[in-house]
Protein backbone atom coordinates (compact mmCIF):
# COMPACT_ATOMS: atom_id res chain seq x y z
CA UNK A 1 0.00 0.00 0.00
CA UNK A 2 1.51 3.40 -1.11
CA UNK A 3 2.95 5.38 2.37
CA UNK A 4 2.98 9.35 2.10
CA UNK A 5 5.55 12.03 2.72
CA UNK A 6 4.48 15.29 2.56
CA UNK A 7 6.90 18.12 2.84
CA UNK A 8 5.40 21.66 3.69
CA UNK A 9 5.74 24.41 5.97
CA UNK A 10 3.30 24.84 8.75
CA UNK A 11 1.77 27.96 7.48
CA UNK A 12 1.59 27.12 4.33
CA UNK A 13 -1.86 27.41 2.95
CA UNK A 14 -1.15 25.27 0.01
CA UNK A 15 0.45 22.56 2.43
CA UNK A 16 -2.77 23.00 4.94
CA UNK A 17 -4.97 22.02 2.12
CA UNK A 18 -3.06 18.89 1.49
CA UNK A 19 -3.12 18.14 5.60
CA UNK A 20 -7.02 19.11 5.40
CA UNK A 21 -7.41 16.13 2.66
CA UNK A 22 -5.36 13.68 3.96
CA UNK A 23 -7.38 13.81 7.33
CA UNK A 24 -10.64 13.70 5.44
CA UNK A 25 -9.48 10.63 3.36
CA UNK A 26 -8.49 8.96 6.55
CA UNK A 27 -5.01 8.92 5.85
CA UNK A 28 -1.81 8.58 7.39
CA UNK A 29 1.43 10.47 6.08
CA UNK A 30 4.67 11.25 7.38
CA UNK A 31 5.66 15.34 7.49
CA UNK A 32 8.48 16.56 6.40
CA UNK A 33 8.95 20.38 7.55
CA UNK A 34 10.29 23.04 4.59
CA UNK A 35 10.91 26.45 6.33
CA UNK A 36 10.16 29.22 4.06
CA UNK A 37 12.06 31.33 5.53
CA UNK A 38 15.33 30.46 7.44
CA UNK A 39 18.75 30.27 6.27
CA UNK A 40 16.84 32.06 3.10
CA UNK A 41 14.38 29.55 2.54
CA UNK A 42 14.79 26.22 2.71
CA UNK A 43 12.68 25.06 -0.55
CA UNK A 44 16.02 26.47 -2.37
CA UNK A 45 18.47 24.08 -1.33
CA UNK A 46 19.28 21.46 -3.36
CA UNK A 47 18.08 18.98 -1.78
CA UNK A 48 14.50 20.31 -2.00
CA UNK A 49 14.99 21.74 -5.97
CA UNK A 50 15.53 18.00 -6.66
CA UNK A 51 12.18 16.94 -5.25
CA UNK A 52 10.69 20.29 -6.37
CA UNK A 53 12.43 22.27 -9.32
CA UNK A 54 9.83 24.76 -9.11
CA UNK A 55 10.88 25.53 -4.83
CA UNK A 56 7.38 25.81 -3.80
CA UNK A 57 5.83 23.54 -1.16
CA UNK A 58 3.93 21.14 -0.81
CA UNK A 59 5.56 18.27 -2.33
CA UNK A 60 4.06 14.74 -1.56
CA UNK A 61 6.13 11.81 -2.28
CA UNK A 62 4.74 8.53 -2.32
CA UNK A 63 6.26 5.47 -0.73
CA UNK A 64 6.03 1.71 -1.61
CA UNK A 65 6.10 -0.71 1.44
CA UNK A 66 10.33 -0.17 1.95
CA UNK A 67 9.63 3.68 2.00
CA UNK A 68 10.85 3.86 -1.18
CA UNK A 69 9.84 6.96 -2.98
CA UNK A 70 7.90 5.70 -6.10
CA UNK A 71 6.81 9.45 -6.98
CA UNK A 72 7.05 12.90 -6.37
CA UNK A 73 3.67 15.39 -6.55
CA UNK A 74 3.71 19.08 -6.11
CA UNK A 75 0.82 21.52 -6.94
CA UNK A 76 -1.30 20.94 -4.40
CA UNK A 77 -4.26 20.82 -6.20
CA UNK A 78 -2.99 18.04 -8.53
CA UNK A 79 -2.58 16.42 -5.10
CA UNK A 80 -5.97 17.24 -3.74
CA UNK A 81 -7.28 15.97 -7.01
CA UNK A 82 -4.62 12.50 -7.44
CA UNK A 83 -5.71 11.75 -3.41
CA UNK A 84 -9.85 11.92 -4.17
CA UNK A 85 -9.21 9.51 -7.24
CA UNK A 86 -7.29 7.38 -5.72
CA UNK A 87 -9.02 7.56 -2.41
CA UNK A 88 -12.64 8.25 -3.80
CA UNK A 89 -14.15 7.71 -0.13
CA UNK A 90 -15.64 10.09 1.19
CA UNK A 91 -15.44 12.31 -2.48
CA UNK A 92 -14.19 15.79 -2.27
CA UNK A 93 -15.70 16.83 -5.82
CA UNK A 94 -19.43 16.90 -6.38
CA UNK A 95 -21.67 13.44 -8.23
CA UNK A 96 -22.43 15.77 -11.06
CA UNK A 97 -20.59 17.39 -14.41
CA UNK A 98 -21.52 20.84 -13.38
CA UNK A 99 -21.17 20.67 -10.45
CA UNK A 100 -18.12 19.18 -10.32
CA UNK A 101 -17.29 22.35 -12.50
CA UNK A 102 -18.44 25.02 -10.13
CA UNK A 103 -16.55 23.35 -6.78
CA UNK A 104 -13.51 23.37 -9.43
CA UNK A 105 -14.74 27.18 -10.17
CA UNK A 106 -14.55 27.90 -6.74
CA UNK A 107 -11.10 26.16 -5.84
CA UNK A 108 -9.02 28.23 -8.99
CA UNK A 109 -11.07 31.65 -7.74
CA UNK A 110 -8.42 30.59 -4.33
CA UNK A 111 -5.27 29.20 -5.97
CA UNK A 112 -5.37 31.29 -8.89
CA UNK A 113 -7.00 34.80 -8.41
CA UNK A 114 -6.16 34.74 -4.53
CA UNK A 115 -3.57 32.75 -2.81
CA UNK A 116 -0.60 33.93 -5.43
CA UNK A 117 -0.75 37.80 -5.23
CA UNK A 118 -0.32 37.30 -1.42
CA UNK A 119 2.02 34.26 -1.64
CA UNK A 120 4.85 34.55 0.75
CA UNK A 121 7.20 35.06 -2.35
CA UNK A 122 5.41 37.91 -3.53
CA UNK A 123 5.65 39.14 -0.12
CA UNK A 124 9.32 38.90 0.15
CA UNK A 125 9.90 40.40 -2.95
CA UNK A 126 8.11 43.37 -2.42
CA UNK A 127 9.98 44.26 0.92
CA UNK A 128 13.66 43.02 -0.07
CA UNK A 129 13.50 43.69 -3.59
CA UNK A 130 11.10 46.89 -3.88
CA UNK A 131 11.93 48.33 -0.25
CA UNK A 132 8.57 47.81 1.21
CA UNK A 133 7.97 47.99 4.80
CA UNK A 134 6.01 45.88 7.20
CA UNK A 135 2.96 47.44 7.05
CA UNK A 136 2.97 47.82 3.19
CA UNK A 137 3.57 44.14 3.10
CA UNK A 138 0.96 43.86 5.31
CA UNK A 139 -1.62 45.76 3.70
CA UNK A 140 -1.05 44.48 0.06
CA UNK A 141 -2.03 41.12 1.32
CA UNK A 142 -4.88 42.68 3.20
CA UNK A 143 -6.39 44.67 -0.31
CA UNK A 144 -5.58 41.62 -2.71
CA UNK A 145 -7.14 38.55 -0.06
CA UNK A 146 -10.76 41.27 0.36
CA UNK A 147 -10.14 41.81 -3.63
CA UNK A 148 -10.63 38.48 -4.28
CA UNK A 149 -13.45 37.67 -1.68
CA UNK A 150 -15.35 40.33 -3.16
CA UNK A 151 -16.18 38.17 -6.07
CA UNK A 152 -16.10 34.68 -3.90
CA UNK A 153 -18.61 35.60 -1.47
CA UNK A 154 -21.58 35.73 -4.47
CA UNK A 155 -19.97 32.54 -6.33
CA UNK A 156 -20.10 30.84 -2.90
CA UNK A 157 -23.55 32.28 -2.01
CA UNK A 158 -24.86 30.45 -5.18
CA UNK A 159 -23.62 26.74 -3.87
CA UNK A 160 -23.08 26.63 -0.09
CA UNK A 161 -25.47 25.08 2.34
CA UNK A 162 -23.50 23.97 5.37
CA UNK A 163 -20.47 23.62 3.13
CA UNK A 164 -19.28 25.44 0.63
CA UNK A 165 -21.15 23.04 -1.75
CA UNK A 166 -24.17 21.95 0.16
CA UNK A 167 -24.04 20.07 2.68
CA UNK A 168 -20.34 17.82 2.77
CA UNK A 169 -17.51 19.21 2.29
CA UNK A 170 -15.91 19.42 -0.65
CA UNK A 171 -12.07 20.56 -2.28
CA UNK A 172 -13.80 23.83 -2.50
CA UNK A 173 -13.66 24.28 1.49
CA UNK A 174 -10.50 22.33 1.81
CA UNK A 175 -9.15 25.52 0.06
CA UNK A 176 -11.25 28.10 1.61
CA UNK A 177 -9.82 27.80 5.04
CA UNK A 178 -6.59 27.83 4.71
CA UNK A 179 -7.69 31.21 2.42
CA UNK A 180 -9.25 32.52 5.38
CA UNK A 181 -6.52 31.34 7.57
CA UNK A 182 -4.90 34.03 5.98
CA UNK A 183 -7.40 36.45 5.43
CA UNK A 184 -7.15 36.67 9.53
CA UNK A 185 -3.62 36.83 9.55
CA UNK A 186 -3.73 40.03 7.66
CA UNK A 187 -6.52 41.63 9.30
CA UNK A 188 -8.95 41.47 6.75
CA UNK A 189 -12.47 42.00 7.87
CA UNK A 190 -14.59 39.50 7.30
CA UNK A 191 -18.08 41.33 8.00
CA UNK A 192 -18.83 41.80 4.18
CA UNK A 193 -18.06 38.08 3.47
CA UNK A 194 -21.08 36.85 5.61
CA UNK A 195 -21.43 33.48 3.52
CA UNK A 196 -17.13 32.89 3.44
CA UNK A 197 -17.76 33.43 7.48
CA UNK A 198 -20.47 30.91 8.03
CA UNK A 199 -18.81 27.55 6.01
CA UNK A 200 -15.26 28.51 7.22
CA UNK A 201 -16.84 27.99 10.51
CA UNK A 202 -19.00 24.85 9.93
CA UNK A 203 -15.72 23.37 8.27
CA UNK A 204 -13.49 24.40 10.88
CA UNK A 205 -15.62 22.09 13.21
CA UNK A 206 -14.88 19.14 11.70
CA UNK A 207 -11.73 17.08 12.77
CA UNK A 208 -9.30 16.78 9.64
CA UNK A 209 -9.78 20.55 9.74
CA UNK A 210 -8.86 21.08 13.50
CA UNK A 211 -5.78 18.59 12.90
CA UNK A 212 -4.50 20.40 10.13
CA UNK A 213 -4.53 23.73 11.27
CA UNK A 214 -1.17 25.41 11.38
CA UNK A 215 -0.72 25.90 15.33
CA UNK A 216 -1.23 22.13 15.54
CA UNK A 217 1.71 20.88 13.41
CA UNK A 218 4.82 19.84 14.13
CA UNK A 219 7.10 22.42 13.18
CA UNK A 220 4.88 25.16 14.17
CA UNK A 221 6.40 28.24 15.58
Amino acid sequence: MTRYRLHGYFRSSATYRVRIALGLKGLSWETAPVHLVRGGGEQHGEAYRRLNPMREVPALELLDADGQTTAVLAQSVAILEYLDEVHPDPPLLPATPLLRARCRQLVEAVNSSIQPVQNLRVLLHLERALGADKAQVHAWAAHFIARGFEGLEPLLAQTAGRFAMGDAPTLADVVLVPQVFNARRFSVDLAPFPTIARVEASASQLDAFQAASPERQPDAE
